[in-house]
């Protein structure tokens, strides 16, 4: 009797092979024909598979050997003092560079390091992730150096005037004041937002968000411009110079995209600097006059009517 043996799921199965009209012969006891499968499914095992533990094949892969200076994510975060989730945050917005993997492990070097200081010392300069990641770009392309982009942002940053938010005790606000001021005017600057009261420290503080400002309210104040007046003036104008300064900033920064270098950005914005306030200034006296001009032409500047009220 020829016999062959066939796997199926991990089990000998021993099938007789004694013609095609087998199902003709008498049949075995199936006593029998459990005693043959299990013999011949001992024997295939004894003759085919490992007889020892140490002819068992290692399939575990071999660990992989990391490169020289490498660290793992959780190394690189303890290096950096950077969250294991905020590099990946970074890695994903193409503010870091991918990892080098052996295997299932990602590494990281120095550079990816130096890469996270960096983004932490721009970002404490106000920029945006996408900003640093477009300058990133720029860099490896060759355009322009960090350094260099740096020089030019930190000019750019530089502060037009001179008047910032104070805060002052009441008493240093009644000598802002005068001694003309009267009574109630420290309310009226609070309703037209020149002034702030702190309840929360003590003493009573005062925050002004604009000294500037509140000097030029109160020279309109002593002129017998009213402060409702003032505020409303104040508003439109914020608002008007507020739109021609981001067209204006637009226009210079694209016409920067052509510029030759970071050096000739940096004189066009100095150029701006240096004229635009007079410019303002001069643009705006100009304007006043012209609309002033109008308005007596066509009669809309006439002086009030003394004309009695009829009883």
């Amino acid at each position: 009797m020829e016999l062959t043996r066939e796997r199926s799921s991990g089990v000998s199965v021993a099938w007789s092979t004694l013609g095609r009209n087998a199902a003709l012969r008498p049949r075995a006891p199936l006593f029998l024909t459990v005693i043959t499968v299990t013999v011949l499914q001992c024997r295939y095992m004894a003759l085919d598979g490992p007889k020892d533990s140490k002819d068992r094949k290692d399939t575990t892969p071999p660990e992989e050997t990391p490169p020289a200076g490498a660290y793992t994510i959780d190394e690189l975060a303890a290096q950096t003092g950077v969250p294991s989730r905020t590099i990946r945050f970074y890695q994903a917005k193409g503010a870091l560079p991918p990892p080098v993997r052996r295997g299932r492990i990602a590494y990281y070097d120095e550079s990816h390091a130096e890469r996270l200081r960096l983004v932490a010392h721009m970002q404490d300069r106000g920029l945006s992730l996408r900003a640093i990641r477009d300058l990133f770009q720029r860099t490896e392309g060759g355009q322009v150096s960090v350094s260099e982009w740096l020089g030019v942002g930190e000019q750019l940053r530089a502060p037009w005037s001179d008047d910032r938010p104070r805060v002052c005790t009441e008493q240093e606000l009644e000598q802002l004041l005068g001694q003309a001021a009267r009574p109630g005017l420290i309310a009226d600057l609070a309703r037209a937002n020149l002034v702030r009261r702190e309840t929360q420290t003590s003493p009573v503080t005062y925050f002004i968000p604009s000294p500037g400002m509140l000097q030029i309210a109160l020279g309109l104040e002593r002129s017998g411009v009213p402060l409702e007046a003032a505020k409303f003036a104040h508003e439109i104008l914020r608002k008007q110079l507020s739109r021609a300064a981001d067209e204006l900033v637009q226009y210079f920064v694209k016409r920067a995209q052509d510029a030759e270098g970071p050096e000739q950005v940096s004189r066009s914005f100095q150029a701006l600097r240096a004229f635009g306030s007079d410019a303002v200034r001069l643009v705006f006296a100009q304007e006043v006059e012209r609309s002033l001009r109008e308005a007596v032409e066509e009669g809309r500047a006439l002086p009030p009517s003394n004309r009695k009220k009829r009883r």
